[in-house]
Parts: C-alpha cells; sequence; structure tokens
C-alpha cells in the first residue's frame, strides 16, 4: 500500500506520460481500464523507494564472498543486532541485494521538526543521513543531541531558515541532530557534515557513506545489468560516451580484469574528476577519463592522434556504451517534479546526436548498448525505431542478461524487436511492506524475483553493426 501520495508532475507532463502508457497499440492489447490502472500504479510507485538497494562488488579487488560477510558485519552494526539478509544476485554474480525493510508505519512524530529538500529527502528514503547543505528549515528551539522528525518539502515551498513549515510536506522518519539550528543557518561559511543522524526512518537501508568503499559501488540494478548486456572483453578499445560519475566506467573495467582501454567522456569538469577519483578508489589502471562533449568527440580528419586524446578516428572502438542523458523520469524515490513540458521532451534531439557518433566511432562487427532511467517512450523505444532506419548498418541484439520486461509497445515495433529490448517498469509490481519477519519467511527465489521486478524504470537496447559506414576510398 502506498505510504506517500503519487509524484507530483505539471498537468502537461502527466498528460503527455498518460499519452505513451496509453497509446492505441497498449489499449487494443490491454483495454482502456488496464492501461490506466497500470499508468497510475507507475506514478504511486515512482514516489516509493524500490524494494532492495543494490550494490555491486568491485571484482578487481575482492570476491563477491568475501564482501558479502564484510557487509553482513557491517549491517549488523548499523542496524542494532537486526538480521536482514544479503542476497548474491543468480544471473549477476557481482552484485548483492539488500531487502529494505520498511514501510514502518508506527514512528511516534516528534515536536521538534526538520525539513529537507525534496532531493535530500529522496537520499534519505535510500539510506542516507541528512547532511547539513540538505536541511532547509529546522524548529526554532532545535539543539544539537535533539530527536527531531525530518519531512521532505516536495514541492520546494519552504524559505531557508524557517522556524516552521505547514506547507505540503512528507514524514520520512526521526533522527538525532548532529548540530543546533542556530549553527546551520547561523550565515558562517556552510557547514557539510551530517546534520541529522537518522535513527527511525519509514524505510531502513544501510548507509554506504564511507563503507567499504575500495569493494562497493552502490548501484541501481538495471545499471548493473547494461554492463554485463556490453559484455566487454579483456583487451579490447572501449567508450563509455556520458561517463559520469562513473560506475558504469569502472564496472567495464572490472569485467575486462582491468586489461585493455576504457575512454571516458564526460563534458562536466567535476564530473570528470568523480569518474577519476572512483577508478582510483577502485584500483582500475585501465580507465582514462577526458572533460570533452561526445557530440564532438568523432575527428573530422583522418590524421592519428598519438595521445589518444579525443576527439576519436572513425570505427576506432570495439564497443560503446551510450548511457544518454535524458529526462531521468524513472528515478525512485521520486516525489515531485516541476519540469515544463519543453523541459522534459528537450533530450530526444542530443541522445540522436550522441547515437550518430556513436555508430561512426563503433568498429564493424562492434557492439553498442543504449541506456535511459526514463520511462517516456520518445527517448527509448522510439529512438530504437528512428536508429533501426536512420543506420541500416545496424542490427538490434538479444541481451544477456535479461532480467527486464520486453519494450513498450506504440513505437512500430515488431514483438520480435520489442522481445529484444529491456524495459524496467517500476507498474509491474504493487508496492511491497517488508519487515523482519516476512523476510524470514521468505524464499530467496521470490526475493529475487521481486528485486528483478520493483527497480527504478530503465531501458536498454544492444546493436551490433554489421558492416562500416566509411565512405569506400576512390
Amino acid at each position: 500500500m502506498p505510504v506517500f501520495p503519487k509524484i507530483s508532475l505539471r498537468v502537461e507532463v502527466e498528460n503527455y506520460l498518460k499519452e505513451g502508457f496509453m497509446n492505441k497499440e497498449i489499449v487494443s492489447a490491454l483495454g482502456k481500464q488496464e492501461a490506466e490502472r497500470k499508468f497510475e500504479t507507475l506514478l504511486s510507485n515512482l514516489s516509493h523507494p524500490p524494494s532492495f538497494t543494490t550494490v555491486r562488488v568491485n571484482s578487481h579487488l575482492a570476491s563477491a564472498q568475501h564482501v558479502k560477510n564484510l557487509l553482513f558485519d557491517e549491517l549488523h552494526k548499523q542496524f542494532n543486532g537486526l538480521s536482514v539478509p544479503i542476497l548474491q544476485h543468480p544471473d549477476l554474480q557481482d552484485v548483492l541485494l539488500i531487502p529494505v525493510i520498511g514501510p514502518r508505519k508506527n514512528i511516534n512524530k516528534k515536536q521538534c521538526e526538520a525539513i529537507v529538500g525534496a532531493q535530500c529527502g529522496n537520499a534519505v528514503l535510500r539510506g542516507a543521513h541528512v547532511y547539513v547543505p540538505g536541511i532547509v528549515s529546522a524548529s526554532k528551539f532545535m539543539k544539537a543531541g535533539d530527536v527531531v522528525s525530518v519531512y521532505s518539502d516536495i514541492k520546494g515551498k519552504c524559505k531557508k531558515g524557517a522556524k516552521e513549515f505547514d506547507g505540503t510536506k512528507v514524514f520520512l522518519g526521526n533522527g538525532i541532530s548532529e548540530v543546533s539550528r542556530k549553527e546551520i543557518f547561523s550565515g558562517l561559511p556552510e557547514l557539510k557534515g551530517i546534520g541529522i543522524r537518522m535513527t527511525e526512518p519509514v524505510y531502513l537501508s544501510p548507509s554506504f557513506d564511507n563503507v567499504l568503499a575500495s569493494y562497493l559501488f552502490l548501484q541501481n540494478l538495471p545499471s548493473a545489468v547494461v554492463t554485463h548486456v556490453l559484455d566487454p572483453q579483456p583487451g579490447e578499445r572501449i567508450l563509455d560516451l556520458c561517463a559520469a560519475p562513473g560506475g558504469k566506467t569502472t564496472h567495464i573495467a572490472a569485467l575486462m580484469h582491468d586489461q585493455g582501454e576504457v575512454i571516458a567522456l564526460d563534458k562536466i569538469s567535476n564530473k570528470v574528476k568523480k569518474v577519476k577519483q572512483n577508478a582510483l578508489l577502485l584500483g582500475l589502471n585501465s580507465i582514462r577519463a577526458f572533460c570533452f562533449d561526445g557530440t564532438k568527440a568523432l575527428k573530422g580528419d583522418m590524421v592519428k592522434d598519438a595521445e589518444g586524446e579525443p576527439p576519436f578516428l572513425p570505427e576506432s572502438f570495439d564497443r560503446i556504451l551510450l548511457d544518454a542523458p535524458c529526462s531521468g523520469m524513472g528515478q525512485r524515490p521520486n516525489m515531485a517534479c516541476s519540469w515544463t513540458l519543453k523541459e522534459v521532451t528537450s533530450y530526444q534531439p542530443l541522445q540522436r546526436k550522441l547515437f550518430t557518433v556513436a555508430v561512426k566511432l563503433l568498429k564493424p562487427g562492434g557492439v553498442l548498448v543504449y541506456s535511459t532511467c526514463t520511462i517516456t517512450l520518445a527517448e527509448n523505444e522510439e529512438q530504437v525505431a528512428w536508429a533501426l532506419t536512420a543506420f541500416p548498418c545496424l542490427q538490434l541484439q538479444p541481451q544477456e542478461p535479461h532480467i527486464g520486461g520486453k519494450g513498450m509497445m506504440g513505437a512500430g515495433l515488431s514483438f520480435e524487436q520489442l522481445e529484444q529490448l529491456q524495459r524496467f517498469d517500476p507498474s509491474v509490481v504493487p508496492l511491497q511492506d517488508m519487515d523482519v519477519d516476512s523476510l524470514r519467511d521468505a524464499r530467496i527465489e521470490d526475493m529475487i524475483r521481486l528485486a528483478n521486478k520493483d527497480s527504478i524504470g530503465f531501458f536498454i537496447a544492444k546493436f551490433v553493426k554489421c558492416r562500416s559506414t566509411q565512405e569506400p576510398s576512390k
């Protein structure tokens, strides 16, 4: 049962999504009532976290079993002796799954309150503590050591530094304040550490702040699936065209046993720095990260650059991952999105530019994987239909592992083509109530099945380039 309201969207955006999820093909196949029910379930589920926290083991440095043992000890400490299982995914050997306990409905709300921004609130629902920059307002009497009820300002209406707030707010749980109200809003150089340590969250998930940092990478399940679908091999030259923060880049390098070359591009320098930091932390040396616009990554002339820096020669990569910039409408939890329809629909042209560059940079026989963390038809299945028409050299490929659902109808793709896509659809299972007792009785296969289905919204397509796109020399 939902404990939060459905995701709050602008009317124009909700109508746009509804048109996509209730297109003629879907309504014809499911019936109008079932299509509408699925859409409403989607909106409700988006505002709640997935049922499992997913971590990827850095297989370059340690085995999954070793990390599982270390993590079990860590969770035992974090959860005050509460026994929560850690499952190794049967199809993704480097992925560990931790059930999320919740929603916990008997938490007593306190008089002392803190309001946090929506993004901070989303992080709390996935196991984070509240950091000082995320605190928007606090009760006037809040002192360090106080037990505080934490609320999310999902509409972004609370004024910074307010002493009380009566607008739309969603209860996230209780915690202990590490700092006073006065310290938070004193106007002195901004504090950056933990402001409130969550002790009774509505959803209990582990905190991974400085936990086994060289061994683990916190990642949504479909994000780990993508790299396995790409299937990088030792000795290959691989391009991650939109790489930040480096989760998939480092996964590529680990699956290659750090042998070969992984080029990571992102056009924002701070994000490139993050990719480099993650590569260093995880002990991976095959990654070279550059601050560069992926749409300009194709070299205009045929003069080889001795340094191997961007832009690159055509047909110079064995495999390319295009985890494209997107509207991010599949992220969970997300209680409110204030974007306009223009913003939500602005990504398709950029994705096509990047895709065109990727096709030209890929060797004949090479593999291109396209992915997004959004749910729109325009950024997913429609892009596949466009790509297959625009690039006759591409063939859609079956994916391994295939743990998501098939693609969504409405873009004119055949049934066989939809079967080759992976769409992770948050509407396919009802929201779960998970407590320690139900976990004790649950079968492992059922929990894995739930983890596969109850994830963020995500999309994956895999192509192979059957022939060269180079003009034959005269």
